[in-house]
């Protein structure tokens, strides 16, 4: 599935709510249902700068797609970086460097976060984009 039908799958998911408490509910959930990462990645090197909360992203060339793995220690930035991995994991380098993220704005997301945790998505979002370019040099 592309980038695009990912976003456009999450857009459809959240228009199923109308309150946006019921859409932190989801995100929650999204949180909940993370794959663990593996502690050892747990690692000051794969906490992302500028968000509030803890957040450890690792990303892991396979192949010619990039799998990320995260966590975070609050529940609702956990949802949003469950959505992110979702959005861009066994996607190629060159995928993820060009994709526009529109999804976000559609759901309502950025509007909804706290200043803090919307720098915090946009951290992810450009550490995310960071890995790609380093991988796509490598490949």
């Amino acid at each position: 599935m592309s980038i695009q039908e990912i976003q456009e799958e999450i857009v459809e998911e959240f228009a199923l709510f109308d309150e946006w408490m019921d859409k932190y509910e989801h995100l929650i959930e999204l949180g909940k249902e993370l794959p663990i990462i593996a502690e050892t990645h747990k690692t000051e090197e794969n906490l992302i700068k500028g968000c509030q909360s803890r957040v450890w992203l690792y990303a892991e060339l396979k192949g010619d797609v990039i799998e990320f793995t995260a966590d975070s220690d609050a529940i609702i930035t956990k949802g949003i970086v469950a959505l992110m991995i979702r959005v861009f994991t066994n996607q190629t380098p060159k995928a993820i460097a060009e994709a526009s993220l529109g999804f976000i704005d559609e759901i309502g997301l950025k509007e909804h976060l706290s200043p803090t945790r919307s720098n915090g998505l946009f951290s992810m979002v450009k550490q995310i984009k960071m890995y790609a370019i380093a991988y796509q040099a490598k490949i």
